[in-house]
């Protein structure tokens, strides 16, 4: 067979983009084409790919692989392509397949050879890992800052209503008075150690892969300490196949994401209780909330069930992107390409949610009336009786007995503990004496939790006070 017959035409390929397509022998289908692109949801990654373009530009010159001229018209194509992508002028075709290919192509097409040179010494593979860890690692800093910013609104919030008593419950049945500010700090903590865990992930999203170049290195002199400190990057991957092939840096940003939208789903369900009209704790402000298309007086609390049921996606993520990396074998596969969009919109959701529960958090109108008489309800202070007489050398289990007892005669005779004459509370037990009524009201009770986590209106004070300095620290 002769050549012309076992070869394609020499420029078949002249106007198709794949920087690969001179191996094969027949263009790829307009299906396969779609299935296998990803530019239409990683373009989103270009800021971070010209960034670190430059800075892998900026090392290839500086060891003497590209000239200082190609360097100058590779930071000054990288500007006009940035410019035409803020400006929405940049034409993205799906025929290059990536955001990296496309502005490779867009590069060549304004500096020429010098564009071709840039990608000496790096593959796709490491490009992408790169560009990824840094997309990540915005995206942390972006949403611990809004964990401090709600944390700042509800240690606000909660500085209001340190005196403020509700119930507080156990498997949804009041168990003991607790004050508002108190429970609000309770979310406080959670999003503190949300912020916590970002910030420990950040480190190890913070480690460079490029110069890992496909799975093996590089034979070219690089200078990946160069790179990690143009780019921010606090170390490089110290194994070129790990480098290229991993994404548990990904992995771990959509768990600590996943327990985020958790605890906003739970304080999320609280709202929801809180502002129903049986319950009548809180209301939120209307830009929060929508009507109904039948039913004229409705105003239904849509952010806060919205953010349960997102939730959802961002633990479904998580457990996709698991699943993808499971059954992986080393090094690059075209697998992690569905790595991105359950990335991606988790970040989304998460920042998202946090930017509209601060504006949320501090338009919460609180209903303190509705909480006190609430809080009057179910005995809450029964435990705070059995305290008082164990206090008086009575052994716990026999206090928990003798407040049991009391507990039921009052159900019968429907009046709380504190409505009972003294001779009859004394009848359960004789050493109890004037001073029980003290004990038994709502602040006697709060105030007596006056201990580091108690629920004591100083305590709280000192908390919130604790909280916004630790979050302004943090600006």
């Amino acid at each position: 067979m002769s050549k012309n017959n076992s070869s394609p035409p020499q420029n078949q390929f002249a106007n198709k983009a794949q920087a690969w397509s001179a191996r094969f022998s027949e263009p790829v289908s307009d299906l396969v084409k779609r299935y296998t692109a990803s530019v239409n949801f990683d373009q989103r990654m270009a800021d971070f790919d010209i960034q670190g373009s430059l800075a892998h530009a900026d090392m290839l010159a500086s060891i003497g692989i590209i000239s200082a001229e190609d360097k100058a018209a590779i930071d000054r194509g990288m500007a006009l392509i940035l410019e035409e992508i803020n400006a929405g002028r940049f034409s993205w075709s799906i025929d290059l397949e990536d955001v990296h290919l496309n502005i490779e192509k867009r590069l060549v097409e304004l500096i020429g050879d010098a564009g071709k040179r840039l990608h000496t010494g790096r593959s796709r593979n490491d490009q992408v890992a790169t560009d990824i860890r840094l997309w990540v690692r915005n995206e942390i800093d972006i949403a611990i800052d809004l964990l401090h910013q709600l944390r700042r609104k509800l240690a606000t919030l909660a500085l209001e209503h340190t005196d403020t008593i509700l119930p507080g419950f156990t498997h949804l049945q009041v168990a003991q008075p607790v004050t508002f500010g108190h429970h609000l700090l309770a979310y406080a903590e959670m999003f503190g150690r949300d912020a916590e865990r970002l910030t420990d992930c950040r480190k190890r999203v913070n480690r460079l892969p490029l110069g890992a170049a496909a799975l093996a290195g590089t034979s070219y002199p690089i200078d990946r300490e160069r790179v990690a400190r143009t780019l921010g990057f606090e170390s490089v991957c110290r194994n070129s196949l790990d480098a290229v092939s991993d994404r548990d840096f990904a992995i771990e940003f959509c768990a600590a994401a996943a327990l985020i939208m958790t605890h906003i789903s739970r304080f999320s369900e609280e709202l929801v209780l809180w502002m129903s009209p049986r319950v009548g704790f809180i209301d939120l402000a209307d830009r929060f909330c929508t009507g109904s298309s039948i039913m004229p007086q409705k105003k239904n609390p849509d952010v806060p069930e919205l953010a349960r049921g997102k939730t959802g996606r961002v633990n479904g993520h998580l457990i996709a992107l698991l699943t993808l990396m499971k059954g992986q074998p080393l090094a690059y596969n075209k697998d992690n390409q569905e790595d991105k969009e359950g990335l991606f919109d988790s970040a989304d959701t998460v920042r998202d949610t946090l930017t509209i529960f601060v504006d949320m958090v501090g338009g919460i109108r609180v209903k303190a009336e509705a909480m006190r008489a609430a809080a009057l309800q179910g005995f809450a202070t029964a435990t705070d009786l059995a305290d008082y007489l164990v206090k008086k050398g009575v052994p716990f289990r026999d206090a928990h007995e003798t407040v049991a007892h009391a507990v039921r005669e009052c159900e019968q005779r429907g009046c709380d503990l504190a409505d009972l004459p003294l001779n009859d509370l004394q009848g359960f037990h004789g050493l109890i004496e004037q001073d029980i009524y003290g004990v038994l009201t709502l602040e006697g009770s709060v105030a007596a939790r006056n201990h580091i986590g108690g629920t004591a209106p100083v305590r709280v004070r000192q908390e919130a006070e604790r909280i916004l300095a630790e979050t302004s620290a943090g600006q």
